[in-house]
């Protein structure tokens, strides 16, 4: 069974998006390696008017989808979806868990994923708890809905499936997989108005390209994101307390 991605949504004809574009597209159009399936929230609801969700209990501006009607539409899907028996079932939402590297990584290891995409004020509580979804941030701002955040997980974790993107060696220097920003890269012509190409990836050296790339890995992460750097800091000199203690 290829790694399957489930989308419950209100706006089925968001997808694919970018998700049916160059490597990725192909890996699932041609090469079968991944699948992707919509669900449309609205067949599930039993209003007359086809109405999803109510105002919020409580009081306030705009409207939550309702549980029962979500419910239902995760309750439909075929086989196990709780997150212990088979697919994790993730929730896009502006106060979920930050998306990282390694939890996409864990997820793509499953069978695949069940994402949720919010509209209006939200979802109801209740049935994000009922049925044990997991809320994911893709970062630090509001969406109008979860489809473009949905998308960025889905690709992040459909890119990690062996022969999707070719090469194995180019996932293992990417941004975050050891806890340091990517080094920037160059290609021909040697000179673009008036800025060269860093004379030392032209020296055919492989080690002072490989020093030089480090160098700017780090310098990058400690300038754009000193959080990073600081849990790299640490990483390092625990391992070097542990090396000194054998």
């Amino acid at each position: 069974m290829p790694f399957t991605a489930t989308v419950l949504t209100m706006f089925p004809e968001a997808f694919p998006g970018p998700l049916g574009v160059s490597l990725i597209g192909t890996a699932w159009r041609e090469k079968g390696l991944w699948s992707l399936d919509t669900v449309d929230i609205r067949a599930f609801s039993t209003d007359t008017r086809g109405f999803l969700d109510d105002t919020p209990a409580g009081g306030g501006p705009g409207a939550v989808l309702k549980a029962d009607v979500v419910a239902r539409a995760v309750d439909s899907l075929p086989g196990p979806t709780n997150p212990s028996r088979g697919r994790p079932l993730l929730y896009m939402s502006a106060r979920g868990r930050p998306l990282t590297q390694a939890r996409v990584k864990e997820w793509a290891k499953a069978d695949g994923i069940v994402v949720l995409c919010g509209r209006f004020e939200g979802v109801d509580q209740r049935v994000l708890d009922a049925r044990g979804f997991e809320e994911v941030s893709v970062g630090d701002a509001v969406l109008a809905g979860g489809e473009a955040a949905a998308m960025v997980v889905i690709e992040a974790c459909v890119r990690l499936i062996p022969g999707v993107l070719g090469a194995a060696d180019s996932l293992s220097s990417e941004s975050f997989e050891d806890g340091l920003l990517e080094h920037p890269q160059y290609t021909r012509p040697r000179t673009f108005e008036g800025l060269e190409i860093p004379e030392v990836l032209l020296s055919g050296d492989h080690k002072k390209v490989a020093k030089w790339r480090e160098a700017q890995r780090e310098e990058t992460t400690r300038e754009r994101r000193p959080d990073l750097w600081e849990a790299h800091l640490a990483k390092s000199q625990a391992k070097s307390a542990k090396l000194e203690e054998k």
